[in-house]
């Protein structure tokens, strides 16, 4: 990155622009982008609140809905084992524009991950939104380089924060038709992704799916954090993450630009204690055990949406949001084990319903033709264990008590007189 621009190599993110002329001024220059986001957002947004109730569910299987972010550069050989080690069979890894240089270092890293799907995000730096020509070059250099060798391509992250390099949406519009007219010319089998829209600000979102450039989304790609609002069960607006998925469905399900997929490409929470490493300040930032409760309901959420193509968890080692602190001899944190609990019990999962009732969860699935119940409740209270209960903590230990406490923790229950 060139400034005004600066990567922060701690927090794995650029450092917010302190020169504010220069914003001001870019997004003078981008004016009449800005002007179109609020005109399509105010048609789009009410159109696609009341489609929600027409919304086509999906039937979303579970081998690559649990993905895991990875560093291709951060201890590729441990990333594997550890990889290895969770069950993951689905990854993404992120790549820098300002770093082709390490293209084939990313190549041999891929080579090894034959077995798994790949998403790999590209991600953009000034430069290469100033100069589409020089995307071009760049794009085809790694679609070709990387040819059978990665799945699903996103193109850009992050698009509506300035620090990222994007000052309007039509600056993505066009970012993003650059890559389409390469793939539909060059390499038509692969798949693209968009429009990388970070946290509930789905009028940027609007923008990149109602509009008149020339390319079509393989399905569309989502930064959906709600760790500025706690549990993943809190609202914004009204909207918990359940609801906010729903609207993001509706729009694509409305929109002429995108095959009907919808991925999370990132998220996460930031944990405290950890600056200069967390992602945010210590006032968002929560503790280790909250962190793997979280993390887990998110899963059990967006699951249930059956509108969820997968959730790229950000990512495996990471001192201040991971689940690894690579600083620290690659500690595991808690929510390690949750991780792979997660994966265990739920990567042959089929979703049959989700019941809530005065904050108490149960997500009913089959998992080997055996009905498997995860309970958790936003307000402490108890369950009589029934003779036919299998139960196991979300660490993967077996739970014999005689009445069970339910809470923040889901607990798997497997139901062992009911096969089908």
């Amino acid at each position: 990155m060139k400034k005004p621009f600066e990567w922060d190599s701690y927090s794995d993110q650029p450092y917010q622009l302190k020169d504010r002329n220069f914003k001001k001024q870019m997004r003078k220059k981008n004016i009449v982008s800005i002007i179109k986001t609020i005109l399509i957002s105010l048609v789009i947004l009410p159109v696609s609140l009341f489609a929600t109730i027409f919304l086509r569910q999906k039937q979303i299987k579970s081998k690559h809905f649990f993905t895991l972010g990875v560093d291709f550069q951060r201890e590729p050989q441990a990333t594997l084992v550890f990889v290895e080690e969770l069950g993951v069979s689905s990854i993404l890894i992120r790549f820098k524009l300002w770093e082709m240089e390490s293209l084939n270092e990313l190549k041999e890293f891929l080579i090894l991950c034959k077995n798994k799907q790949v998403t790999l995000k590209i991600m953009q730096d000034a430069k290469h939104i100033n100069d589409l020509a020089l995307f071009k070059k760049d794009i085809q250099t790694i679609f070709k380089t990387l040819e059978n060798l990665v799945d699903i391509y996103e193109i850009g992250s992050t698009i509506n924060r300035a620090k990222w390099g994007f000052f309007g949406v039509d600056e993505y519009n066009k970012f993003f038709q650059t890559a389409y007219l390469v793939k539909k010319s060059q390499f038509p089998h692969i798949k693209l992704i968009g429009s990388s829209v970070i946290d509930f600000e789905y009028h940027f979102t609007a923008h990149t799916l109602f509009n008149f450039y020339n390319y079509r989304y393989d399905g569309i790609s989502a930064l959906l954090y709600v760790d500025r609002r706690g549990a993943p069960e809190n609202t914004q607006m009204g909207f918990n993450l359940s609801d906010k998925i729903a609207l993001l469905s509706s729009m694509i399900q409305l929109s002429p630009k995108t095959k009907n997929k919808l991925y999370i490409t990132e998220t996460n929470y930031p944990l405290s204690n950890t600056a200069p490493y967390a992602p945010t300040s210590e006032h968002e930032c929560i503790d280790k055990k909250s962190y793997a409760d979280f993390m887990l309901r998110y899963y059990l959420l967006a699951f249930a949406s059956q509108e969820v193509e997968f959730v790229s968890w950000h990512q495996l080692m990471a001192k201040g949001y991971g689940l690894i602190d690579n600083t620290n001899n690659n500690k595991k944190y808690p929510a390690f084990q949750t991780y792979k609990t997660m994966i265990k019990h739920l990567k042959n999962a089929q979703f049959l319903r989700l019941d809530i009732k005065r904050d108490y969860y149960i997500l009913q699935c089959l998992v080997n033709e055996k009905l498997l119940q995860i309970h958790w409740s936003l307000k402490e209270t108890t369950l009589k264990t029934e003779e036919y209960f299998e139960v196991y903590s979300k660490d993967d230990k077996l739970i014999t008590d005689k009445i069970l406490n339910i809470g923040s923790s889901p607990i798997y229950i497997y139901i062992k007189d009911k096969k089908l």
